[in-house]
């Protein structure tokens, strides 16, 4: 027989779980509330999701927590898309934000992706995740692989989809992880000789494919030729170079108008909004 209390307290608690609200967030760039980065690769991967935002105006934020037990939403891609909505990442009128969410303890993580992007890029998010960001965490390299991964996921989706470009192809693996592995290894290797400072927008070219060529590696330069200010967008120019067939091309793109969100370390969200694009990941 049930007793009275115990029946009261199944009742209660699922409406208490349901009634709690999605994490607070301290800063728009990165919130690593399972504290699983350490402090050198927490200050670079700010430093690039700044950088993201003040070249082309795309909120692109990083968080972790230990689970997600407790919070609104009864799958890992209902948490994500809700939280999204609920902090407001990205532009309002371009819906071009990003969430790169990490759960540790649940061994779970989602690239959620604004309204606005192409259903193409939900591919290339799945391939960053298997290739870079799981195979590191696999190994409990979490700063490692938050750090490559969100690389990846500026390089290949947020940069892409600001310069106005098409979702690349990616390749299907048919669920094989084992190129994954190989990845994560090499680029593990490849930090290690590179020496000081790896990451950024030097390394994350290397996930970039070639237009003409198709291989990955290729170079990139932005130079700033009118500053974005608070009332007028600014303009850049962007020279790809590929050391493996010689292609060379130069672009000009637009800065967006600043925001007080792409110019604060703390800030607001731009009141942006997800539809449940993006992709999973589970290790």
């Amino acid at each position: 027989m049930i007793r009275p209390a115990a029946l009261a307290l199944a009742l209660i608690l699922p409406a208490l779980a349901s009634a709690q609200g999605y994490p607070d967030y301290d800063n728009i760039w990165l919130n690593d509330q399972a504290e699983v980065i350490d402090e050198a690769a927490e200050a670079r991967i700010t430093q690039d999701l700044q950088a993201l935002a003040d070249e082309t105006g795309v909120q692109a934020t990083v968080l972790t927590l230990r689970s997600r037990w407790g919070y609104p939403g009864e799958t890992l891609e209902e948490f994500a898309t809700g939280l999204f909505n609920a902090w407001g990442i990205g532009d309002a009128s371009r819906n071009d934000g990003i969430l790169v969410l990490v759960l540790v303890d649940d061994r779970e993580m989602r690239v959620e992706l604004g309204s606005g992007y192409a259903a193409g890029y939900d591919a290339v998010a799945k391939e960053i995740i298997d290739t870079e960001f799981i195979p590191a965490f696999g190994r409990n390299d979490f700063s490692g692989g938050i750090e490559r991964g969100t690389g990846a996921v500026i390089a290949r989706i947020a940069r892409e989809q600001a310069a106005g470009n098409v979702p690349a192809p990616v390749a299907d693996t048919d669920g094989d992880t084992s190129g994954g592995l190989v990845g994560g290894i090499f680029a593990a290797l490849f930090a290690l000789l590179a020496g000081g400072r790896v990451f950024g927008r030097r390394i994350t070219d290397r996930f970039s494919r070639c237009p003409s060529c198709g291989e990955r590696g290729i170079h990139s330069h932005r130079e700033t030729l009118q500053r974005a200010t608070r009332t007028s967008t600014g303009r850049g120019e962007k020279t790809v170079t590929c050391p493996h067939c010689g292609y060379e091309n130069t672009s000009s793109y637009t800065i967006p108008r600043i925001t007080r969100s792409s110019s604060s370390s703390s800030g607001s969200f731009g009141g942006g909004s997800s539809s449940g694009g993006g992709a999973s990941g589970r290790w």
